[in-house]
């Protein structure tokens, strides 16, 4: 394909077919096509064949294209030759100080190769399409280009200006002549030239914007050390199969996404996280294909190969996405497919408008020729593509994945973002978050209350058994542990008999709070939080508060969504008292609480009835319908297969600072996109009144028809250099502000 026309044009005809729905992808030079199970993709092919283009059908799999493979260079090759013929006749048509006798035939000379070769694939392109009926912007130029080569060659050979000695001025506008003196033959290579360094700067453009995608599918291991019989034996990556243990040693990427069963380490997961602070990872963790072990050596079993991985699902969202086609493309698209009729009939009646007022042959063809290439609408066509082409990318790049160009539009009208509690605004696992001590030191306390905690596989156990590593290191060993069910733990440890639990088990014991601890733990429960008791040697000592933490960046990113124009919701399936806590914590007014899995879809249909238009942000199973519901459903990429299916939008990393950038990185690829096409449209709106009026030399037409695809392609380009929210931008990258990593499964 050459120009965006080429695209409508195949678009229409794979439509044609009985069940198929197309979209075809100028930028990305792909089709995404839709067709019934009883249709050969030959088919397809053979329909795109028969329009005069060629294609094939994609691999298996998404593949990195070679680095040495580069597109641009027959272009290149083509440009720069045209551009060392040129350059001599366009100075001598400039410049009348230069035009020393028989200059014309100098010029007829360098001119002939340009128009012959360098301008070949526009005429190539013309005419396979006239072949079809069908003409394309390469049918502007290749008619507008040959028009003027061919008005030369007939000044040249009968009319006066191949006589020695002849001259004739530069001007922009129109002059009274009868034509038989003048050539144009700096207009035949000067367009033919501009046009081509238009397309480079544009192919290079393209490329440089797909560069995430591209990047993203380097990022895998070539080879892995599988273990087969008790050995290592290294095998490419697309042998694995899942199930098979692999070892990874300290600086090599992990072959594919799996579950660690050996050793411990740190995971650099940043590469597909975008987290900047290695993840400690031990048997039973999962890990992602692609990040780096910066550690020990690990055993690794494979669940997940192929298409499957976390990276392969990412590659495949963000090629679709920019596949994919907005709303304000395909009006785009509309408007190319009839306009280059319309053009060439505007220069039609242009010619035989300025030769009936009797302005001379010169003229009319001088106007009809610039209004042939001015209207070239090419940025037209790259308005859109270019745009998300650089927003995808950049946004795989920070760890959100845009799904669809549609997306961008719903991110405009949002209005109401609803934000799950567990695992989006919260960390979803349990944690040791306050510690209330009478009578004792708050490390002792942890010492002896986590050393007993730590003997059981409870979640509460665990929280707190990991609160007390963390503050006060290696715990002591237990005695004569006993586990009660649903009321605690007790055990002596370091000659003490110790107890853990509820209130139930303490009183068995003979043992009652006194009045600041229970005070304590009526707080604590008050706000929503589990209550855990200590005692020893007979007196109640500490209650340690449990609750499933906030992370911390959320407060930050309530705060900024708000910024936004977004009224945030706190939706969750746990009671009013701690969904309060957390939202009043987090800076969140309206709350529902209590809510069942199935329900969520009740509460976001409901805002939506009130005329809201709402943004939902969750990680579960349970958020699945809801994010599917929602005008925009955004999924954290720690959480599950189904939430991530059924959202529009994909954030890499568990930190709630990437649906800040999501939303701000997707309303600014829109607003490129609108600027994009205002100025195409604007472009051609303004210029072509001039030129069908003569006062656009074809010559200089065609430097700004060319100009402004590459400004189009150049503005979508400056959406490489959008910055996130996350901590390390901010410049605070603490390890309490890290994401979580994101986890298999």
């Amino acid at each position: 394909m050459t120009c965006a026309s080429c695209a409508a044009r195949i678009e229409r005809k794979l439509n044609r077919l009985d069940g198929v729905t197309a979209t075809v992808n100028y930028a990305t030079e792909k089709a995404k096509v839709s067709f019934p199970a009883g249709l050969d993709p030959a088919e397809l092919v053979a329909e795109v064949e028969a329009a005069g283009y060629g294609a094939t059908l994609p691999a298996a799999e998404p593949v990195a294209a070679e680095r040495s493979d580069d597109p641009t260079a027959a272009l290149r090759q083509r440009l720069v030759v045209s551009a060392v013929l040129s350059l001599p006749v366009i100075a001598l048509a400039m410049v009348p100080a230069l035009q020393f006798t028989h200059w014309q035939w100098i010029s007829l000379a360098l001119a002939g190769p340009v128009l012959v070769w360098g301008a070949l694939p526009f005429h190539r392109a013309a005419w396979t399409n006239l072949r079809h009926g069908a003409a394309t912007m390469d049918t502007l130029i290749s008619m507008g280009t040959l028009a003027a080569f061919a008005w030369s060659l007939y000044a040249l050979l009968f009319g006066t200006a191949g006589e020695p000695g002849m001259t004739h001025p530069f001007e922009l506008t129109i002059a009274r002549t009868d034509g038989a003196g003048s050539i144009y033959l700096e207009v035949a290579a000067g367009v033919t030239t501009f046009i081509l360094a238009g397309r480079y700067f544009e192919a290079r453009s393209k490329r440089r914007a797909g560069a995430a995608l591209t990047a993203l599918l380097e990022l895998g291991a070539k080879d892995v050390a599988v273990l087969r019989d008790g050995r290592e034996q290294r095998v490419p990556v697309a042998e694995l199969v899942v199930g098979d243990r692999f070892v990874v040693r300290p600086g090599e990427k992990i072959a594919t996404d799996g579950v660690v069963e050996e050793g411990s380490s740190a995971v650099d997961a940043s590469t597909v996280t975008g987290e900047s602070v290695p993840v400690e990872v031990g048997p039973g963790d999962g890990v992602v294909g692609a990040t780096v072990n910066a550690g020990g050596r690990l055993v690794v079993r494979a669940v997940r190969v192929g298409a499957d991985t976390q990276l392969a699902r990412m590659a495949k969202l963000v090629e679709d996405a920019q596949n994919g086609k907005a709303r304000v493309q395909r009006l785009a698209d509309r408007v190319s497919a009839v306009f280059v009729p319309i053009v060439i009939a505007l220069a039609a009646g242009t010619l035989a408008f300025w030769l009936g007022t009797g302005e001379g042959v010169a003229a009319a063809f001088t106007a009809a020729v610039a209004v042939l290439i001015i209207a070239c609408p090419c940025a037209l066509g790259l308005a859109t593509p270019t745009a998300l082409l650089v927003g995808t990318g950049r946004g795989a790049q920070l760890g959100i994945l845009i799904k669809g160009p549609e997306v961008l539009e719903s991110t405009r009208r949002v209005d109401t973002v609803v934000l799950d509690k567990t695992g989006t605004v919260t960390t979803g696992r349990m944690s040791l978050v306050g510690v209330h001590a009478v009578d004792a030191d708050e490390d002792e306390v942890l010492r002896l209350a986590g050393a007993l905690e730590h003997a059981s596989e409870h979640p509460i156990a665990k929280a707190v058994a990991a609160g007390a590593v963390a503050r006060v290191g290696e715990l002591p060993a237990v005695e004569d542990f006993r586990n009660t069910e649903g009321l605690g733990v007790q055990g002596v440890v370091d000659g003490h008999a110790v107890v853990v639990g509820r209130e139930r088990l303490l009183a068995e014991w003979g043992v009652h709070l006194d009045g600041e601890l229970a005070e304590a733990k009526r707080a604590a429960e008050a706000r929503g939080r589990t209550a855990v008791l200590v005692a020893w040697d007979g007196r109640a000592r500490a209650v340690l508060v449990v609750a499933d933490a906030v992370k911390p960046t959320s407060a930050e990113a309530v705060r900024r969504l708000r910024g936004l124009g977004l009224t945030p919701v706190l939706l969750t399936g746990d009671n009013e008292a701690a969904a309060r806590a957390v939202a009043a914590e987090v800076g969140i007014a309206e709350v529902i609480a209590e809510v069942l899995p199935e329900e969520k879809v009740d509460v976001v249909a409901r805002l939506q009835a009130e005329g809201r238009v709402v943004a939902m942000v969750g990680d579960g199973v349970n958020d699945a319908a809801a994010l599917a519901k929602a005008d925009l459903g955004l999924a954290m990429g720690t959480g599950t297969d189904a939430a991530i299916e059924a959202s529009d939008l994909t954030l890499v990393r568990g930190d709630l600072l990437a649906a800040v950038d999501a939303i701000r990185l997707a309303r600014r690829t829109l607003a490129t996109i609108k600027g994009n096409l205002f100025w195409a449209f604007a472009y051609n709106v303004a210029a072509l009144p001039l030129a069908a009026a003569g006062l656009l030399n074809p010559m200089i037409a065609g430097a700004a028809m060319a100009f402004s695809s590459v400004f189009v392609v150049t503005n979508s380009l400056r959406l490489r250099g959008f910055r996130g929210t996350t901590p390390t931008d901010r410049g605070t990258p603490t390890p309490a502000a890290r994401p979580e990593p994101a986890r298999v499964g």
